[in-house]
């Protein structure tokens, strides 16, 4: 497997959702997703990712580091079967998936020059679960070269 890793997504226009597989990105898939089918747009999900919070591909063990594009592959197909289940409600919407191996801050940002709407949930799957907005949504909020949506999940979830 060679190639160079995706280090930032490209596309024109459509909605960018910004999807790690937690509660709160998987609320916002699903609202971007009813937005996308209201449209009439596509929909681009990026999975920003490093070694450390890839999916594990299949040929890891204690004896072997799988190459960068092997944890991309990982990624790419973890991320597509995840979104296929979510999104299987709405079979009109037109989506992509784009593993972006960088921060997630910065891949969404670089991913919002292309988007008409950037979506994150109001915090990902690290970090302090307390915070009403983790990190990568308030820098989304603040350096995003589009529009975007803070998906709030219930305080009870």
């Amino acid at each position: 497997m060679g190639g160079r890793v995706m280090e930032h997504a490209e596309f024109d226009g459509g909605i960018v959702i910004g999807y790690d597989g937690s509660a709160p990105s998987e609320k916002a898939i699903l609202w971007a997703a009813e937005d996308c089918d209201r449209r009439g747009c596509q929909l681009h999900v990026v999975r920003a990712w490093t070694v450390s919070s890839a999916t594990r591909p299949e040929s890891w063990s204690p004896t072997y580091v799988p190459s960068l594009n092997e944890f991309e592959a990982a990624v790419r197909a973890d991320v597509e079967r995840r979104v296929a289940e979510v999104l299987r409600e709405y079979p009109n919407v037109e989506w992509s998936v784009h593993p972006v191996y960088n921060q997630a801050a910065k891949a969404l940002i670089a991913a919002s020059q292309h988007a008409d709407l950037l979506v994150v949930g109001h915090r990902g799957g690290g970090g302090f679960t307390g915070l009403l907005v983790g990190s990568v949504s308030e820098q989304c909020v603040r350096h995003s070269y589009c529009p975007v949506v803070v998906v709030h999940t219930d305080l009870a979830d």
